[in-house]
C-alpha cells in the first residue's frame, strides 16, 4: 500500500511512545485481552521496538490497541513514528542505518535488496487469510512473503449523488469523454460547485492518480501478472512511459485539459485534503478521488453524507480500454531483515492480529479485513453497496508495488505538480516520468 496515500487529520505529531507487553502467540492470547508470559519475558532486559508508519488515518486506533497491549506487561516498548512523507523518509533511514524494526512502507526495490525479513513461515497468519490476499502479499520474483497485509481497500471517485440527481445524471460516466462532459455540465449549471476537487499540495494524492489511472490502464490491458513482470523488468516496450501516445502522455494531456477548462479547482497546487473534505461535505465540490480511508473524515464532518455519497470506478481514458477500480491489499507490515528483536516483533504483531483487535482496526480504517475470521462493519451499508457495484462494473487493479525503490509515489506526484504548474507539456511530463522511473532502477543497481 501502499503508504503514499496517507492523509487525513493533521492533528497527529510524529511520535507516539507506548509501553507494550508481547503476546507469545495468537492462540495464547485468547479473548481475555491479556498477554500470557512469553519465553522471552523471563529476561528482564528492556526491549525497544520501533514501528514506522505513514498511515495517519490509523494512528489513533493503533494507539488504542497498543495501549491495551501495554496493560499486560512492562518489558517491551513500542515507539510508533508517523511521517507524512514516509516513502521518502524510509530511504533516509535505510541509508543511515536507522532502520525501524517494523514498518508499513513497502517497496519492491527494498525487497530485491533484502531489506525485509521473510515471513513465509508465519502460518498462524497465513492460515487465517483469504487466498487472494495471501497471493497479493507474495513477491512475484522470489515467491516469498515479506509483508503481511491485514486489510483490503478500494479507491475510485467519491461523488455527491444529490448534485448528480439535480442535473439529471443518473450514472457516473464510464468513458472519459462522457466524464468530461459531466464535469462541463456541473460547471455550467452549478457554477458555484467545483466539478472535481484535487488536493494537489499533497504529493501522495497526485501519485495515486498516476498509480490508479495510467498505471491502471497498463494493468488492465496487460493483466495483473504480466504488468507486474513488465514493471519488475522495466520493459518499456510494454510500459511505453515516454511515448507521445502512451498511457502517461495521454493522461497528462487530459489532466492539463481539465485544468485549462477550469473543471478542477483553481487552487489545485495549494489545496489540502482538509479543504477537499470541507468542500465535499458542504456541497461545494461534486467529486474527488480517494480510497476507503477517506470515508471516516467525510462522515465525521457531515454524517448526512452517508446517504448522499456515491462511489464509482475511474473512467476509461485510452482507446478500447475499460473503467478501473483499485481493489488491493492494505495495512501491510514488514519486519526489518536486520532487527535484533524478531521474536518481540512477531509477538507484537500476533497481538495486533487478534480478531477483536482487527475488528476495531477495520471499523476505524474503513477497510474490510483480509482475515477470514474477522467480521466488521467497515462502512455504512449504503456505501458498502456502492463499492460492491463498482467492483463488479470495472477491472479490479492493485497497487504498483513493483516500482523502483528510487522513485516513490510522492516523487511521481511532484512531477504532476510540475505539470499543473506549467513546467511541463504533456509529452515532457511523460518523458520526465520515464526518466525518473529509469533513474530509480539505476539507483537500485548501484
Amino acid at each position: 500500500m501502499k503508504e503514499e496515500r496517507k492523509m487525513k487529520k493533521n492533528k497527529i505529531t510524529a511520535l507516539a511512545l507506548v509501553s507494550v507487553m508481547a503476546c507469545s502467540s495468537l492462540a495464547g492470547c485468547g479473548n481475555t485481552g491479556e498477554a500470557p508470559e512469553s519465553a522471552t519475558s523471563k529476561n528482564a532486559e528492556k526491549v525497544n521496538i520501533k514501528l514506522f508508519t505513514g498511515k495517519i488515518e490509523t494512528i489513533d486506533v493503533m494507539n488504542e490497541i497498543i495501549d491495551d497491549f501495554n496493560k499486560s506487561q512492562d518489558r517491551i516498548t513500542v515507539e510508533q513514528e508517523y511521517q507524512k512523507d514516509a516513502s521518502n523518509i524510509i530511504k533516509i533511514k535505510f541509508a543511515s542505518n536507522e532502520v525501524p524494526d517494523i514498518m508499513t512502507t513497502y517497496e519492491q526495490g527494498f525487497v530485491d535488496e533484502g531489506k525485509y525479513m521473510d515471513l513465509s513461515d508465519q502460518n498462524e497468519w497465513w492460515d487465517r487469510m483469504s487466498p487472494e490476499m495471501k497471493e497479493a502479499c507474495t513477491d512475484v520474483n522470489q515467491e516469498k512473503a515479506f509483508r503481511v497485509c491485514t486489510n483490503m481497500t478500494m479507491a475510485g471517485f467519491f461523488y455527491n449523488k444529490s448534485i448528480f440527481n439535480d442535473l439529471g445524471m443518473k450514472e457516473f460516466p464510464a468513458k472519459w469523454d462522457d466524464f468530461e462532459k459531466a464535469l462541463e455540465k456541473i460547471k455550467t449549471e452549478k457554477p458555484d460547485v467545483v466539478p472535481w476537487f484535487i488536493f494537489g499540495s499533497e504529493a501522495w494524492h497526485l501519485g495515486h492518480l498516476i498509480e490508479f489511472i495510467p498505471h491502471g490502464y497498463i494493468k488492465s490491458t496487460l493483466g495483473t501478472l504480466d504488468a507486474k513482470k513488465a514493471m519488475l523488468k522495466n520493459d518499456q516496450s510494454k510500459l511505453r512511459f515516454a511515448d507521445s501516445n502512451g498511457a502517461m502522455a495521454v493522461f497528462a494531456d487530459k489532466m492539463k485539459n481539465l485544468q485549462d477548462k477550469e473543471l478542477i479547482n483553481k487552487d489545485v497546487l495549494t489545496a489540502t485534503n482538509d479543504n477537499c473534505v470541507q468542500d465535499f461535505v458542504s456541497g461545494k465540490t461534486a467529486m474527488f478521488s480517494n480510497g476507503m480511508w477517506a470515508i471516516s473524515s467525510i462522515l465525521d464532518a457531515n454524517p448526512d453524507m452517508e446517504n448522499q455519497m456515491g462511489f464509482a470506478p475511474y473512467p476509461a481514458y485510452m482507446p478500447d480500454s475499460s473503467p478501473v477500480v483499485l481493489s488491493a491489499e492494505d495495512s501491510g507490515y514488514s519486519i526489518s531483515a536486520t532487527t535484533e528483536h524478531k521474536e518481540e516483533c512477531i509477538e507484537f504483531l500476533n497481538f495486533l492480529f487478534q480478531p477483536e483487535n482487527q475488528k476495531k482496526y477495520c471499523e476505524a480504517a474503513k477497510a474490510p479485513s483480509a482475515f477470514q475470521d474477522v467480521t466488521a462493519e467497515w462502512a455504512p451499508k449504503t456505501i458498502a453497496d456502492e463499492v460492491t457495484a463498482a467492483l463488479k462494473n470495472a477491472v479490479n487493479i492493485g497497487y504498483t508495488n513493483e516500482k523502483p525503490a528510487g522513485f516513490s509515489g510522492d516523487d511521481a506526484g511532484r512531477l504532476l505538480q510540475n505539470l499543473f504548474a506549467g513546467q511541463y507539456t504533456p509529452d515532457e511530463f511523460a518523458k520526465a516520468y520515464a526518466q525518473a522511473w529509469n533513474d530509480g532502477f539505476d539507483k537500485k543497481s548501484e
